[in-house]
């Protein structure tokens, strides 16, 4: 068994205009400081990396990699959840994505997905760059606004929805492989890829691609009543990367998992910050370390309640406790009788 890595911390939630936000030097001083050992760096904000400069440039790369480590910090992985959410985007939502393409392709759905592609390819060979195995994103969505079978939906729509999420991520699956990295699908709502059903559709086609795999977040199976600590007894083999947030789920007589349109704090479902919600992280721990999970334990956080500073704060430390240091020995070895392979011959009667 191998010990989980950790903690790492997702910085997309916390980069802002103030120091010490601002910067990607400023920023891994403070999550050091916090306790943190790796950060989870997104691609989309310049404040904290250049992405084109990184798919080109050995030398950029290791400047990131050299300010990390000034603070005694690595770089865990990358994330375009931001892009990968562009690669396939239904009509209906095209105004309300739009605002996280580039500015040059805004209004032109194919140009953006385009630029979408180009951006998971350049985030390919960054990873390759700074060394990484992993990175996180999500698949978009075709087929999300026919979740709920009502009006009827019409035979073949879900499976040509897959079949072209398929043919869009095929050639940037190819691409991360190409370079040794993992493509980590952060199984999600208001994604295609929302539940294990939804991944095994995906790999299907994509012909069970290697670099096909899971970011695992309890937090929105939470949402979904899904059996969370179950999913990893399923796909404990594709899942690669791993979000620590927690969240809880309070069922009341007017409203349910749907939510009813609330405000995160109104809603049955709701992110908490570490230790405040209803996730079973020694559960998750256990069992990840169990199926000898080799990533990083990265905090995400996202609460309706708690600020997030705290929440960085808090949550350093309860991964730290989280992470099982794996015996190298078994706990009964002070009974071992030293039986040889004649004596157990011996022992069976034979």
């Amino acid at each position: 068994m191998k010990t989980i890595q950790g903690p790492a911390i997702f910085l997309a939630q916390f980069v802002g205009d103030e120091a010490p936000f601002n910067s990607f030097d400023a920023i891994c001083g403070w999550v050091a400081a916090l306790g943190y050992k790796g950060v989870q760096v997104p691609t989309w904000d310049k404040r904290l990396m250049d992405l084109e400069r990184a798919a080109s440039s050995q030398k950029y790369c290791d400047e990131l990699i050299a300010t990390a480590a000034k603070h005694g910090v690595v770089i865990s992985e990358l994330s375009t959840h931001l892009q990968g959410q562009l690669v396939a985007v239904h009509p209906a939502y095209d105004d309300a994505f739009d605002g996280f393409a580039d500015a040059s392709v805004r209004g032109n759905p194919a140009a953006r997905q385009a630029w979408a592609v180009e951006q998971l390819k350049m985030a390919a060979k960054a990873s390759q760059r700074l060394g990484l195995t992993a990175h996180a994103t999500f698949s978009g969505a075709l087929a999300w606004p026919y979740f709920y079978p009502w009006p009827q939906r019409p035979a073949g729509l879900v499976e040509e929805a897959f079949a072209e999420l398929g043919r869009r991520w095929k050639p940037i699956l190819d691409a991360f492989d190409e370079v040794g990295v993992d493509l980590c699908y952060e199984i999600h709502p208001g994604e295609d890829l929302h539940d294990g059903v939804t991944f095994e559709r995906f790999l299907e086609e994509v012909d069970h691609h290697p670099r096909a795999n899971i970011l695992y977040d309890p937090s929105h199976f939470v949402l979904q009543h899904l059996d969370y600590l179950a999913f990893i007894d399923h796909y404990h083999d594709r899942i690669k990367m791993f979000h620590v947030k927690d969240a809880e789920l309070n069922l009341n007589g007017k409203c349910g998992v749907y939510g009813g349109f609330q405000n995160w704090v109104d809603r049955p479902g709701r992110f908490r910050s570490i230790g405040d919600g209803q996730v079973d992280f020694k559960g998750i721990f256990s069992k990840l370390t169990t199926y000898d999970f080799v990533g990083w334990a990265v905090l995400e956080w996202e609460c309706c309640l708690k600020h997030p500073e705290d929440g960085a704060r808090e949550g350093a430390q309860h991964i730290q406790d989280f992470i099982i240091r794996v015996t190298d020995k078994a706990f009964d070895d002070f009974a071992d009788s030293g039986v040889d392979a004649q004596a157990n011959r011996r022992m069976l009667g034979l």
